[in-house]
């Protein structure tokens, strides 16, 4: 008899379903969030079992790992992708776990991606530089804009960096306003040095490889934006087209079509943040120092808009980047852009 697991994963339990052929429920319970107590229970079953499928939620890593580690075949459910009947008049954690089942049974489940174990610490350890230094700007602008409100005037991110604090009082006499400034230069300072600790461990562990080679050659892209598009990428062979790439870093417009008529979005932020994110800070580093892609960017904003021409040279980007890590070719910018 096969077996098919659906699991409702919370932060603190677990509600496991294992439906049979018919859909009938052979097991169900509510578990702590404890992997020896989650194997122990799946253990008579194991045999029978074809796949469990736990839900891609903020928490999904040891799960999923565990149960791989264990020899069960795991899929990851895209939860934006997964929608119920509308008309339910009711649903809970058990009815959310049989259907995450009954989806596998049926082959219609919408799969998530289970980046490799072996690569993922050091994804997110370049998703907590890019904390760090957002928490670096934050607190840059605190002292600009107390500068501002209390001279009248502001300095430049560099200028506040080699500020010292007989700067600072001469600048603002006011003790209290000198504290609250000299706080955040030393909030500053200990950031700088997480950031730098944070990148070099990053480049010792990513060896020189020819994907991040080629992805450099693209305008726009140097060694953190390269290794934040290589490791948020992840197996570029994933994506089955160009355009599921790019719509995965956000770079595709999202609208709801009806006899001609705009009937609403669908979800803009269903993809990657961090690649987003890249592709368009690429998208203006590009724009200020490639003479062609310049030109492309102002033809482009001439007709529409600033932030919109951005965009559509993000994209171009993006599908760029993704023939460069599929066929290990360098960038070409009349290909690109023309």
């Amino acid at each position: 008899m096969k077996l098919y697991g659906g699991i409702d994963l919370h932060s603190n339990n677990s509600v496991i379903a294992l439906l049979d052929e018919e859909d009938q429920v052979v097991y169900r319970r509510r578990l702590p969030n404890n992997l020896a107590t989650i194997l122990g229970e799946l253990a008579p079953y194991r045999e029978s079992i074809e796949g469990l499928v736990v839900e891609s939620t903020y928490n999904w890593y040891w799960l999923v790992d565990g149960l791989i580690a264990a020899g069960y075949r795991v899929h990851l459910a895209n939860t934006a992708a997964i929608v119920q009947y509308a008309g339910l008049k009711y649903t809970d954690d058990d009815s959310d776990a049989r259907w995450l089942a009954k989806l596998l049974r049926l082959k219609l489940l919408p799969e998530g991606y289970i980046y490799p174990k072996g690569e993922r610490a050091v994804r997110d350890l370049l998703r907590k530089r890019g904390q760090l230094v957002q928490q670096r700007t934050s607190n840059l602008l605190a002292v600009q804009n107390l500068l501002a409100r209390n001279r009248g005037e502001s300095l430049s991110a560099n200028a506040i960096k080699r500020l010292s604090s007989e700067e600072v009082d001469h600048l603002l006499p006011e003790p209290h306003l000198a504290l609250a400034v000299n706080s955040n230069l030393g909030v500053i300072r200990v950031l700088d040095e997480q950031i730098t600790v944070l990148e070099k461990t990053i480049k010792a562990y990513i060896k020189p490889s020819g994907a991040l080679q080629f992805l450099l050659s693209v305008s726009g892209i140097g060694d953190i934006l390269g290794l934040t598009i290589l490791l948020e990428t992840g197996e570029i062979r994933r994506f089955a087209s160009v355009g599921q790439y790019a719509s995965y870093c956000r770079c595709v417009g999202s609208e709801r079509i009806s006899n001609n008529k705009r009937k609403g979005r669908g979800n803009t932020k269903n993809g990657n943040r961090y690649l987003a994110w890249a592709y368009v800070e690429a998208a203006h580093f590009a724009v200020r120092y490639n003479p062609q892609i310049k030109r492309y960017y102002q033809r482009k904003a001439a007709r529409s808009h600033g932030v919109v021409a951005i965009k559509t040279v993000a994209h171009k980007l993006a599908r760029a980047c993704y023939y460069i890590l599929r066929d290990q070719v360098p960038f070409d910018v009349n290909k690109a852009f023309t």
